[in-house]
């Protein structure tokens, strides 16, 4: 009995030791509101990639081992032309693509989502 309460105890434990695995690209998806143009890009880490008036700049980008359910998870900065000179980034984070609502940008014309890294 005590053997079944340990196993109980141990082995949701084990299901959350999941592990990342870095990846050099990232395939975006974007989407422009006004014209329903949807996108796929390819951004290389440390490269930057446009789409309208967007700027991405990758600096990391990590997917799950194969042995693992899949997801991936990018470190991106986003800026925006018509912004002004010296204002915030109009996205600055980590986005997920199992849960795309959790960080999203922001922005009344643009939506970018991750899909996976490669």
């Amino acid at each position: 009995m005590r053997a079944f309460w340990l196993a109980l105890w141990v082995v949701p434990g084990l299901a959350l030791a999941q592990s990342w695995v870095p990846r050099q690209q990232a395939q975006l998806q974007a989407l422009d509101k006004v014209t329903a143009r949807v996108t796929v890009l390819s951004a290389r880490i440390g490269q930057p990639a446009s789409f309208g008036t967007l700027t991405i700049l990758l600096s990391a980008c990590n997917a799950r081992p194969a042995d693992e359910v899949p997801d991936a998870a990018a470190w991106m900065e986003i800026t925006d032309s018509r912004a002004a000179s010296g204002s915030a980034p109009a996205f600055r984070g980590w986005m997920f693509a199992n849960a795309p609502a959790v960080n999203t940008l922001e922005h009344p014309v643009y939506d970018i989502r991750i899909l996976e890294c490669r």
